[in-house]
């Protein structure tokens, strides 16, 4: 079956994808089509159905997989999908991993180095609290993404980006005397973790009622808060995780409802901007070719980046 990263533009064919987002549109005539994003382990391919039927409404649900006629496209430099015909396949029937897109990184390996930064923390509250927050979201933890579209969006995301930040942290915290290492890199490691209740899965990852109406910082601020009391910690840990989970973002523009007033926290806002941002950029680099510029991007101020020739 072709993979939506093998589609050129012109091409009349059938693939097999998982249905990601999808909204409504009106076109000038005032008919109704459906946005939709098909997906599998390659890439994804925003696609249009022109003439809906009440079947497709259907058929086109998150989470489904389809079997699809399209007709690709190049509009604005990017290639898009025309749905032609459609058909709804058993998932039960399919090996689903086919539609997911895997981490960069081994999930293995990623394990193995967050539980090397696990236990390298000597305090006994970070200890804690970190051993709290495994047990109570157990494999989600190593599965999970960070993220529904912008950046580690795939399988293990979650996993990839607070590894990532943690062993940031951790490097840069010997050029720093005052900062507090073992509270850096727990607070590193636990930051996003709210997104495990704000996205919810299993296949494609949408936004759960409670990530739309308290958002994955305040969901991880209160869970803070829950293991302090039943763990019955007083000390000043849990009070610095929970700001540095509010502050994380750096900007208020950007939905951190308070600014960084520690170290720690300015430290870990600073390193999750460049790696949200780094692998914004790898994302848009991917199907470059060297000595051209990827389309602007919207996360990096509209700017379009360029792929140096090897």
């Amino acid at each position: 079956m072709n993979l939506i990263k093998e589609l050129n533009d012109g091409d009349r064919l059938i693939i097999q994808a998982l249905v990601g987002n999808v909204n409504q549109g009106t076109n000038k005539s005032g008919s109704p089509y459906l946005n939709v994003e098909l997906r599998d382990s390659s890439g994804v391919l925003n696609s249009k159905k022109w003439e809906i039927s009440d079947e497709d409404y259907d058929i086109f649900v998150t989470g489904n997989i389809v079997e699809v006629m399209i007709e690709v496209i190049k509009y604005n430099d990017a290639l898009q999908g025309k749905i032609l015909n459609t058909k709804l396949l058993n998932a039960d029937e399919i090996d689903v991993t086919r539609f997911i897109k895997a981490p960069p990184i081994k999930k293995e390996i990623l394990v193995e180095r967050f539980f090397k930064l696990v236990n390298s923390i000597k305090d006994s509250d970070c200890k804690n609290i970190l051993d709290y927050f495994l047990k109570k979201f157990g494999e989600t933890v190593f599965i999970a993404p960070a993220a529904s579209s912008v950046h580690h969006e795939f399988s293990s995301g979650l996993l990839m980006h607070s590894v990532s930040i943690a062993e940031h942290v951790d490097y840069f915290a010997k050029f720093y005397n005052d900062i507090n290492r073992d509270i850096a890199v727990t607070g590193a490691l636990l930051h996003d973790f709210g997104k495990m209740i704000e996205l919810v899965g299993p296949a494609v990852y949408h936004y759960s009622t409670e990530g739309k109406l308290l958002g994955h910082i305040s969901i991880m601020c209160g869970e803070l808060r829950i293991a302090a009391k039943e763990l019955n910690i007083n000390s000043e840990v849990p009070l610095l995780l929970e700001h540095i989970v509010l502050s994380h973002h750096g900007q208020y523009e950007f939905g951190s409802p308070i600014l960084p007033l520690t170290r720690e926290a300015l430290l870990i806002s600073m390193i999750d901007n460049l790696d949200s941002k780094m692998l914004v950029l790898d994302k848009a680099l991917e199907d470059v070719k060297p000595g051209e510029f990827t389309q602007k991007i919207f996360p990096l101020d509209n700017r379009s980046f360029y792929k140096p020739l090897k």
